[in-house]
């Protein structure tokens, strides 16, 4: 897996390894442009499999569960039979999250084609997650801001939600909750992006263990030339 991409990356680093490989009638951009379709497949599929029915709530590596605070008097508040309002409010945090995603296939698409040679470089030179990383350097902010709202019309509806965002703020101000858990829609909206990025990671560790089988034209033609 490892030797595969480090093929990979003197292909793009390196043109006289090229010549050795036979790959000599690939450009260095054809070459960051096979390393594209593989990013835009595995970007696209983590946002197919996290942005419909289910996606955040039925699976465990994703699923949002209550903020620490609310965790915490989880037990007390069941014993005030306000249990169901906790079931509610986690599922509201995952339709939400459910809800959002989709919202990233563009800001995704957008930092696969900005990636220059030396993006790819970076990335094809670095560990297991480069692609997350390269992926969250570039998006996160403006994704932050992109889920933000429609996460926040979500769980408004919920009286929980307010009651949480009073209390933790409060909490907040004393250090007994974390800043950026302290706004029920804030904490959602990290967890719904944290999951987005992870599943980004599974879909790159896929590339990596099967390159050819993963992705598109140009990179099969890349690899298959290694």
């Amino acid at each position: 897996m490892r030797s595969i991409l480090r093929v990979f990356a003197f292909l793009v680093i390196s043109a006289p390894v090229w010549a050795a490989g036979g790959l000599a009638a690939f450009t260095d951009s054809e070459a960051s442009g096979g390393l594209k379709e593989a990013l835009s497949q595995g970007a696209s599929r983590a946002v197919e499999l996290l942005g419909r029915n289910g996606g955040f709530l039925n699976n465990d590596k994703v699923k949002i569960p209550l903020p620490d605070g609310l965790a915490q008097a989880e037990p007390l508040i069941r014993m005030t039979g306000r249990g169901k309002d906790l079931d509610e409010l986690v599922t509201t945090m995952n339709r939400a999250a459910e809800a959002a995603v989709p919202e990233a296939k563009t800001l995704l698409a957008n930092a696969v084609k900005q990636m220059s040679v030396t993006d790819a470089k970076n990335i094809l030179t670095g560990g297991d997650d480069s692609v997350t990383s390269y992926f969250r350097e570039k998006t996160q902010d403006q994704l932050t801001k992109l889920f933000l709202p429609a996460v926040k019309k979500s769980t408004d509806k919920l009286e929980l939600s307010g009651q949480y965002n009073k209390l933790a703020g409060q909490a907040a101000g004393i250090g007994l909750v974390k800043g950026e858990d302290a706004q029920i829609e804030n904490y959602v909206t990290r967890k719904a992006l944290d999951g987005l990025y992870l599943m980004i990671a599974e879909e790159e560790r896929a590339i990596r263990k099967d390159p050819v089988g993963a992705v598109g034209g140009l990179a099969k033609k890349i690899f298959g030339a290694l």
